[in-house]
């Protein structure tokens, strides 16, 4: 595939005929471990899977049910486990701690750093979920296999000499960072209460659409006009998350007023 991607990178219409092979590639990984698990009666396990792959995997029939989870509630990347059980299995899902090792003198780190010196030391990005900063410290999701290796060689980020160190699990602190928000809409489209969630322009809500930057539920949404319901989760690319509660009310020019839960 490294061949191929060399070959056409100059050519618009075969870099997209590129994305369709691999997921092309995905569909059938996903087809192989949802086999194995029915036929083996045990829970499979893919890598970290971005939204695009999340979305893929929703839109398939599969005969074996499956579950997606990244390490914590709310979690963007995240290993699919297939099987009948999947949702009570371990996921085999491990925490670095990485702390500067004298915090007066480090850098202010942030999820590029954290992220280039792990791609630095030759670690691919499926092995790697998400990447959560608090008090200058990385925790990073990643699959147990490697946890050991970046404990290892995982020494600095940026100018910074880091001390790395398996944890158990977050800090309290920072396992659930949702902020609750009321906010006045004129309707509850998708476009319309993303635009007021995050005050974006009309314009700039459709182009988060047109670059297929919308995820509704962890399956790709392009229908800026689909109404939402309680308990949906958005995500926008490069924005964030939220959870859609519900209507609260309505104001006396008849617009809803509504209540979200925003992660940023």
């Amino acid at each position: 595939m490294a061949c191929l991607i060399k070959l056409y990178t100059k050519s618009l219409k075969k870099q997209t005929i590129i994305v369709i092979i691999n997921f092309m590639d995905i569909e059938k990984r996903f087809y192989e471990l949802a086999a194995r698990a029915d036929e083996r009666c045990y829970t499979t396990f893919s890598d970290f899977l971005n939204m695009e792959e999340q979305s893929k995997l929703n839109k398939m029939k599969l005969n074996i049910p499956y579950t997606l989870f990244g390490g914590y509630d709310m979690a963007e990347r995240c290993i699919a486990g297939f099987g009948y059980e999947s949702n009570e299995a371990v996921f085999p899902i491990a925490i670095v701690k990485a702390e500067p090792a004298m915090q007066k003198f480090a850098d202010k780190l942030s999820h590029r750093d954290i992220l280039g010196s792990l791609m630095g030391l030759g670690i691919k990005r499926e092995v790697i979920g998400d990447i959560i900063i608090s008090s200058n410290t990385g925790y990073i999701f990643c699959l147990e296999s490697i946890a050991e290796y970046i404990c290892r060689n995982l020494g600095k980020i940026k100018h910074t000499s880091v001390k790395c160190t398996v944890a158990d699990k977050l800090p309290d602190a920072i396992g659930d960072n949702a902020k609750e928000k009321e906010i006045i809409v004129a309707s509850i489209r998708l476009d319309t209460v993303i635009a007021g969630v995050y005050n974006l322009s009309r314009n700039a809500v459709k182009e988060y659409f047109t670059n297929r930057k919308i995820f509704v539920n962890s399956t790709l949404c392009e229908n800026f006009s689909y109404n939402l319901k309680d308990s949906d989760i958005i995500s926008v690319r490069g924005k964030g998350r939220f959870i859609f509660i519900g209507i609260l009310g309505n104001t006396k020019k008849n617009r809803s007023i509504i209540k979200i839960n925003l992660y940023e």
